[in-house]
């Protein structure tokens, strides 16, 4: 969970009354944060620097540090929290941001797209807040935000990267290109002296701050670089921004710029300053739009402050928070989360919110999310404890663990292997190709090892081999685990299979021992092995041509008229990309078609 510090004083003259420490605590609880520690600036620098045995100062000011939930991003700043905070005590009305509508569409602000940017960061939203004033805690607040945006949402500036300009001394339209870096010139900020971007790549080697981003663009052959109309640049995205247009305490017109590899990221981050320091303009929760014109013509829009909406029933919400509510109440707990609700009869008697998410809830996907903002609301120590009925396993689970029980007792040894593979591992080394229409990829992994949910358990096996070669043979192991498909007919996009696979390996492939050992899964469960022209009620193998498995040695599972699994002899190059010199024979079916 991302940490926040704030001043403690400069927080209560916000919300408008002091707190102690415990009272402060309790509210943080009951609208989900937590108070993490109470310490103060000089006491951060002294444990940071080793420092023991000074006496802290009496007028040194308190730092309250507040542990929030990873996915509220309009929580990272001060402005944020207390204008959250004073929504759910009731001080402040929920706030309507908008789009400031210009006298004419031709006067709007313009960023023109380069069709080169495509080749690096080929998305950029922008937005402009007019009428900001700024004081030092305030000038502060906005670059803390940037940073805290930058280390999590924006994943170390490698989806999005920020930029914030002093309008004024710049003039548009913009433009956003991507040059060689022998062609961009420039004063960096913070710099006296102009550099060419390549020069600034190795300048920036030994910043212990910006070393770290270097890598985002140090092996493209283009860099990103935004222009305004007499070509100053304001920024070489992701590193740093012009030195020229940077913001100061005098600054009355910020521009916003987020250039990014995720659109739907950058919009979030936009939106997020826009909405966080809008309420510093003139005329407050207001943002000034600025249109973005790519090479094809299209344009679009940005900011986009507007609401969506939701439908949740009523019934949905008390069954998962296990507490019957009247309408009136759940609008009124969804209001103190700064969701606008309103219910609607239904002819059934229930009821069902029509709830508006403001452009600051980016948390808010699923109607799960709303419940959990309405029990959150009406308090987690509210809801009355109960005594849980007996439980029951789920039919599913509970066929598994029979269906382990018969394969233990035909002597095979069950592993449990990760869900997480490599997209080598699931594809290349199985001989398979990636249409792109079965796997579940992970969009920013930490590791080569897990970059996809698997989609057969057959990489697993294979792997506990490969690294048990040299034991004692045969290898006779099996796994019942869950793969992951894509899938549009789920509201997440993807739907989880119960599979069972069995591995033999040998002197011999052991063909016929994987073969008995489905028709022992097959007869425990009552299914007879039918002559597909006469009967359909049981199961029949034909032949397949899996990439995975020796042509001519492997055979598809029907049960009941639908394709449920295949078994074979592993193919030799498969069995040489996973470094086992024994034959091997696998059997993998679907067990969730039994139920």
């Amino acid at each position: 969970m991302p940490t926040v510090s704030i001043g403690r004083d400069r927080l209560f003259e916000a919300l408008g009354r002091s707190y102690t420490e415990e009272e402060f605590d309790n509210l943080c609880f009951e609208f989900g944060i937590e108070l993490d520690d109470v310490t103060t600036e000089k006491a951060i620098l002294r444990k940071e620097r080793h420092i023991d045995g000074e006496v802290a100062d009496n007028d040194e000011e308190v730092i309250y540090k507040i542990d929030i939930p990873a996915n509220r991003y309009d929580l990272l700043c001060l402005e944020g929290i207390v204008q959250s905070l004073r929504i759910f005590i009731g001080l402040d009305p929920i706030p309507v941001y908008r789009v400031s509508e210009p006298i004419r569409k031709e006067s709007m602000l313009k960023m023109h797209v380069k069709s080169e940017t495509a080749k690096i960061r080929p998305y950029i939203v922008c937005a402009v807040l007019r009428g900001i004033t700024f004081d030092e805690a305030r000038y502060n607040s906005f670059i803390d935000l940037q940073d805290r945006l930058h280390q999590n949402i924006c994943r170390r500036r490698t989806l999005v990267a920020i930029g914030t300009h002093d309008l004024d001394t710049i003039e548009g339209p913009f433009t956003y290109e991507a040059l060689s870096p022998t062609d961009i010139n420039f004063v960096p900020l913070k710099q006296e002296k102009s550099f060419r971007a390549d020069e600034l790549m190795k300048f920036y080697e030994s910043d212990l701050k910006l070393k770290k981003f270097l890598h985002i663009i140090a092996e493209s052959p283009v860099f990103p670089v935004i222009y305004d109309r007499k070509r100053t640049v304001l920024s070489l995205p992701p590193i740093i921004n012009g030195a020229h247009s940077a913001i100061t305490l005098k600054t009355k017109n910020v521009f916003i710029e987020c250039t990014a590899t995720d659109l739907t990221k950058a919009k979030i981050v936009l939106n997020t300053m826009v909405t966080m320091f809008s309420v510093y303009c003139d005329k407050k929760f207001e943002a000034e739009p600025v249109e973005v014109i790519y090479p094809d013509e299209t344009s679009h829009i940005y900011p986009d402050l507007s609401s969506y909406n939701m439908e949740v029933p009523l019934s949905y919400i008390t069954r998962l928070l296990g507490v019957s509510l009247e309408a009136n109440k759940v609008a009124g707990l969804l209001n103190k989360m700064q969701l606008h609700a309103e219910s609607h009869a239904l002819p059934n008697g229930d009821h069902i919110f029509n709830v508006s998410v403001p452009p600051t809830r980016s948390d808010v996907l699923h109607p799960c999310d709303i419940a959990e903002d309405v029990a959150i609301a009406y308090g987690f120590n509210e809801i009355p404890r109960r005594k849980l009925p007996s439980l029951k396993p789920l039919p599913l689970n509970q066929f598994s663990d029979l269906i382990r029980t018969e394969i233990a007792m035909s002597g095979y040894t069950e592993v449990l292997t990760f869900i997480l593979c490599s997209h080598k591992e699931n594809f290349a080394m199985l001989n398979r190709k990636d249409d792109k229409s079965t796997a579940v990829e992970i969009g920013n992994p930490r590791s080569s090892d897990f970059e996809a949910v698997r989609t057969t358990l057959m990489p697993g096996l294979l792997k506990i081999v490969g690294q048990n070669k040299d034991h004692p043979k045969p290898i006779k192991i099996f796994e019942v685990g869950d793969i992951a498909v894509l899938d549009e007919s789920k509201d997440v996009g993807a739907s989880n299979r119960r599979q069972l696979a069995a591995l033999y390996c040998g002197a011999t492939s052991g063909f016929e021992l994987i073969h008995g050992l489905l028709d022992r899964i097959m007869e425990v469960t009552g299914t007879p092995f039918v002559d597909p022209k006469e009967d359909t009620t049981g199961y029949y193998i034909q032949c397949s041509s899996e990439p995975e498995f020796l042509s001519g040695r492997q055979a598809s599972i029907i049960y009941k008229g639908k394709h449920i699994g295949t078994f074979g002899i592993v193919h030799p190059e498969v069995l040489r990309n996973f470094d086992i010199p024994d034959p091997c024979s696998f059997l993998e079916i679907c067990i969730e078609h039994f139920l």
